[in-house]
């Protein structure tokens, strides 16, 4: 059981939940205008059920993960970081497919749940849309490292990273409370896939050179280290920027004070000292090595920032509750 949980990288799995909590906190804080009620909007069976199956879809990636740079080789003695599953022999090969195989299938039930849940028996092409998605996503969880043609082989990790992990996850359940895609919560999506694109670069830059023996083509690999720490510093201030706009919008669109700064709505900003402190980690850093704990300090901040931004919006439109009764 330990190397089970091990193989599962526990320290990865608060990142993928980040979209999932400002998606369905949005929509609890603003309703459409179709209903009165917040409670008609947000539905805790579906947030609790959309947890679950990033989860799952998380865990299979870090299974799918473990199972394909070890069978690749990748994961060898020239590997900086921790020791996988399948490299330390802790996990066999054939153990790990069926855990692959068993976690898809449990993460495609959870999905089909969520779905049925989020629009019931009416919305038919919203749920097929959504199966659809919910399909491509353990597809592409699978096919990072698995296989002859895998897309982390060859660059394009940090775009489906960006894709699922940002806009499907935020602006995903946000639809399957509201019904409705709503354009402002675009850019909270965007800083959680560029904050996430940014835990997927500093494992890069930490595996670097026993990737580029691998054959393992990441950006990383096709930029060298120097402009990778540049790559790493744009993602993370853009999301920090992103999130500021969105906030400031935020205010000014809902206006629960009229007149007023709302520094109630700003909390998240706590978030952005841990931020800070981690770019100024990543440009002082000489050794790879030293960048594997930034991995989890930078998903434990992109956590925080995403349950701050929550609940400043729910106090916000709690707020105005308040005011327009």
């Amino acid at each position: 059981m330990k190397h089970w949980i091990q193989a599962a990288r526990l320290r990865t799995l608060p990142l993928s939940v980040s979209g999932i909590i400002i998606g369905s906190m949005y929509a609890l804080a603003n309703p459409t205008d179709q209903v009165e009620t917040p409670t008609e909007v947000f539905n805790w069976r579906l947030f609790g059920f959309a947890i679950l199956t990033t989860l799952g879809l998380q865990i299979l990636s870090n299974f799918a993960n473990d199972y394909g740079d070890g069978m690749k080789g990748t994961d060898n003695e020239d590997r900086v970081g921790p020791k996988r599953a399948i490299q330390s022999g802790v996990i066999s090969p054939a153990a790990m497919k069926r855990a692959i195989i068993i976690t898809s299938i449990l993460t495609l039930i959870s999905a089909m749940l969520l779905i049925y849940f989020a629009f019931g028996d009416r919305y038919f092409g919203y749920s097929i849309l959504f199966l659809i998605l919910g399909i491509l996503a353990i597809f592409s969880a699978i096919r990072y490292t698995v296989g002859d043609t895998a897309y982390g082989y060859r660059g394009y990790g940090d775009l489906f990273v960006f894709i699922f992990f940002g806009w499907v996850s935020t602006l995903g359940v946000n639809f399957l409370h509201s019904k409705e895609l709503d354009p402002l919560l675009i850019l909270p999506a965007s800083a959680i896939g560029f904050l996430s694109v940014g835990v997927l670069n500093l494992n890069n830059m930490r595996d670097e050179e026993s990737d580029r023996k691998s054959n393992k083509n990441t950006i990383v690999v096709k930029i060298g280290g120097a402009k990778a720490k540049l790559y790493h510093y744009f993602l993370i201030i853009s999301a920090m920027v992103m999130v500021l706009v969105f906030a400031v919008i935020f205010d000014y669109y809902k206006d629960a004070n009229p007149g007023e700064f709302n520094f109630d709505l700003y909390i998240f900003l706590i978030a952005f000292i841990p931020l800070v402190k981690h770019l100024i980690r990543v440009r002082k850093n000489q050794n790879p090595k030293a960048l594997d704990p930034e991995l989890k300090k930078l998903a434990i901040s992109t956590f925080l920032l995403s349950v701050l931004l929550a609940l400043s919006m729910i106090y916000l439109f709690s707020d105005l509750l308040v005011n327009n009764s």
